[in-house]
């Protein structure tokens, strides 16, 4: 099991903002609700190992370039953490929460039949969210959907086999899961038109060591062949991780542009 390693954190945090009683089901999405006007929601998938209380404890902590949070740079966006079941790991061999079943995270194209069942549940779960999240916002064009390691691969799955269109995608640190499947999904006449104008920022740093950047070039290339617009951007150095602060700039600075590009529509 791997933990999420942040490469600057302020020793004094601003308090998060007042946080929607939890429910007894540990699945149930943690949600931290705009301080604003709320105009916007994300969808932030957590990693393999992780959970989404703490995702979004850690993600809170990370600064931009100016050393702005999160929630101060973008008060009408409401955050919605999906949390991932807990199952009995083939990696680990033991329970943890996983959005699937897999044998290798460094060779995620390995042993797909193992991922296959649990991904699709995953997938069903997800677009139940992202389906309550549009009606309450106003449309799909008002959901940025967005994932870290297992969670990007779990996100990114969700949104080209849905073939629904949102207001942005960012992608941390992940791959494309069942390649093979997804080739056949595209070749589904009319399948991308919905999806394809969808922005995409994705991001990976070479010194990633639990999934290795080529993974994340392959996705950037699959879907680049598929005719989505991608923005990428790769860094020397950050880990496994959301790269600080530059690439928590870049991702703020995405989410507005997405944000605004909404409001116009």
């Amino acid at each position: 099991m791997y933990q999420s390693s942040l490469s600057t954190k302020d020793p004094n945090p601003p308090a998060s903002p007042t946080k929607t009683p939890s429910t007894t089901s540990p699945q149930q999405p943690h949600i931290i609700p705009a301080t604003s006007a709320h105009t916007h929601t994300i969808i932030f998938l957590h990693g393999r190992g992780s959970d989404a209380e703490t995702f979004a404890e850690e993600l809170f902590v990370s600064r931009t370039a100016d050393g702005q949070y999160f929630t101060t740079r973008c008060p009408g966006l409401k955050w919605v953490f999906p949390c991932a079941p807990k199952s009995h790991s083939a990696l680990d061999q033991e329970e943890v929460h996983q959005w699937f079943n897999m044998s290798s995270v460094q060779r995620p194209q390995e042993d797909v039949e193992v991922q296959r069942p649990g991904l699709w549940e995953s997938v069903a779960a997800l677009r139940q969210v992202m389906e309550e999240e549009a009606q309450r916002v106003g449309g799909m064009q008002n959901i940025i959907l967005a994932g870290i390691s297992q969670g990007c691969a779990t996100a990114i799955f969700t949104l080209l086999t849905s073939g629904w269109g949102v207001g942005g995608f960012v992608g941390l640190a992940g791959w494309l899961p069942l390649v093979e499947e997804m080739r056949d999904v595209m070749n589904v006449p009319g399948r991308m038109k919905h999806f394809v104008g969808t922005p995409v920022l994705l991001q990976h740093c070479r010194d990633d060591e639990v999934v290795p950047i080529c993974n994340g070039e392959r996705l950037r290339d699959k879907l680049e062949e598929w005719g989505m617009r991608v923005q990428w951007r790769d860094f020397e150095k950050g880990g496994h991780w959301l790269q600080e602060p530059e690439g928590m700039h870049e991702v703020v600075e995405f989410m507005l542009k997405c944000m605004g590009a909404s409001e116009n529509q």
